[in-house]
């Protein structure tokens, strides 16, 4: 069953370029509320709890120090089926075969800069957005 938050960073490379402005308005403007923003710098070790699905992976110690080279902003967004419909307003990892005029597409530098995060179930929506945010009262 679909619900009605998801979770999503905007990463490093996107923060770093200036660009977190612009992809938040493109999130807002998508029909998503915020309910849930804070500006951090991951640690190495941090960024590996929440990479830790990736742990056995070739790429998980370059994306561990990527993510964890600047900036990012972390938020809990809401709108009805939210994560399926932010997976399609990002569009795919690979910017090279994102759709026009998603995020990815607009601002991703690459595989690994891809701009932003965003779940990819209800399930791991819950879980990351705890793991930024240990309690989310409903705004407005």
């Amino acid at each position: 069953m679909a619900t009605n938050r998801t979770f999503t960073m905007i990463k490093p490379d996107a923060f770093s370029a200036g660009n977190s402005g612009a992809i938040l308005k493109m999130i807002e403007e998508a029909g998503f509320k915020i309910v849930a923003m804070k500006a951090t710098q991951l640690t190495p070790a941090i960024a590996g709890k929440f990479y830790e699905v990736h742990s056995e992976r070739p790429f998980y110690a370059d994306l561990c120090a990527y993510m964890s080279s600047g900036p990012i902003i972390a938020a809990i967004l809401e709108k009805d089926n939210a994560v399926e419909d932010f997976r399609k307003l990002i569009g795919a990892t690979n910017p090279a075969d994102a759709a026009e005029g998603t995020i990815r597409k607009i601002f991703a530098k690459s595989i690994e800069a891809n701009a932003v995060h965003g779940s990819d179930s209800d399930e791991n929506a819950a879980i990351e957005g705890a793991f930024y945010f240990s309690q989310i009262e409903r705004v407005g």
